[in-house]
């Protein structure tokens, strides 16, 4: 039977670069339940994803990896056709991926968004190692595929320089930009806001959090093994079963999910460097939201 055909509001903004962009989304067709992790890169993206999998299939009989089953469409790696196909050939409750602001990618009324946050130093200290290790063949082929797309690159800094980089990333904003424009839309009873830090502390209780958002019962008999797949070190020993990592990065999984640690910026950002992203904090970010990243409150939704 075919599943009803949900539509979305149409999306305001293109946001395109090298590794991704929005347009993608022009082929999506949405069905009811659908479930969009959204989040700026390197904030717990991989996990929440690893999250939704392991409550939609709380027994551990995924059909395929989470990258698999869960696309990042936005993501130019693969053909956006036969990701959209992919996903309209799965019959199980499905799980899609985004790092576009609210504003580019379609909302539906009757889907169920994630949005997680992490301190913006700590996501940047994790972005850095995650472009250092991508396979610079695979940077190429984005390069060269981008220019016929039309796709302006703009100017990159070195990856060596951990400072030039954060001037680019504080310019870029795309951190800023993403958080702000989901937590305009926080108190929508389809948005649930996650931090990064409370799935550190307290995973178990985040996860049922999660499940009760999302309408998902689990038998208490599995509860442990749900959450213990979830654990950093099990990802991490079980890496094949989220991602083929070794296609992407150098050093594989070990490069992707690198420490899941914060603080390590304390060693490396000057004083005048944090004095910049605490402005632009207070330049893009509503007085609440900042409190929440910094652990100072719950959001409201």
């Amino acid at each position: 039977m075919t599943s009803p055909i949900s539509y979305a509001r149409p999306m305001d903004t293109e946001y395109r670069s090298i590794i991704s962009d929005n347009r993608r989304w022009s082929g999506f067709v949405s069905r009811p339940g659908d479930i969009f992790v959204c989040t700026p890169p390197k904030c717990g993206t991989t996990w929440t994803q690893m999250i939704v999998r392991s409550l939609l299939f709380p027994d551990g009989n995924s059909p395929g990896p989470v990258t698999e089953i869960a696309p990042w469409i936005e993501a130019r790696f693969n053909p956006i056709d036969d990701v959209i196909a992919r996903l309209a050939a799965q019959t199980h409750r499905r799980s899609i991926k985004s790092h576009t602001p609210a504003d580019g990618i379609p909302w539906f009324e009757d889907a169920s968004y994630i949005v997680v946050g992490r301190d913006g130093k700590d996501a940047f200290m994790s972005f850095l190692n995650h472009m250092r290790s991508m396979r610079e063949e695979n940077l190429s082929m984005l390069a060269g595929t981008a220019a016929e797309d039309g796709i302006e690159m703009g100017a990159f800094p070195p990856l060596d320089d951990v400072h030039a980089f954060f001037a680019y990333w504080l310019e870029g904003a795309d951190w800023f930009r993403h958080l702000g424009s989901f937590w305009a839309r926080r108190e929508q009873a389809n948005v649930m806001f996650v931090h990064f830090n409370d799935l550190k502390a307290d995973l178990e209780g985040q996860m049922r959090s999660i499940a009760e958002f999302l309408g998902i019962e689990i038998s208490e008999v599995l509860w442990p093994e749900v959450v213990e797949r979830c654990t950093f070190a099990a990802m991490k020993a079980n890496a094949s079963d989220i991602a083929d990592f070794d296609l992407m990065f150098q050093g594989g999984a070990d490069a992707f999910l690198f420490k899941g640690t914060n603080g390590r910026w304390r060693d490396v950002l000057t004083d005048d460097e944090i004095a910049a992203f605490d402005r632009r904090c207070v330049e893009l970010l509503a007085p609440d939201a900042i409190a929440w990243l910094a652990g100072q409150s719950p959001p409201s939704n």
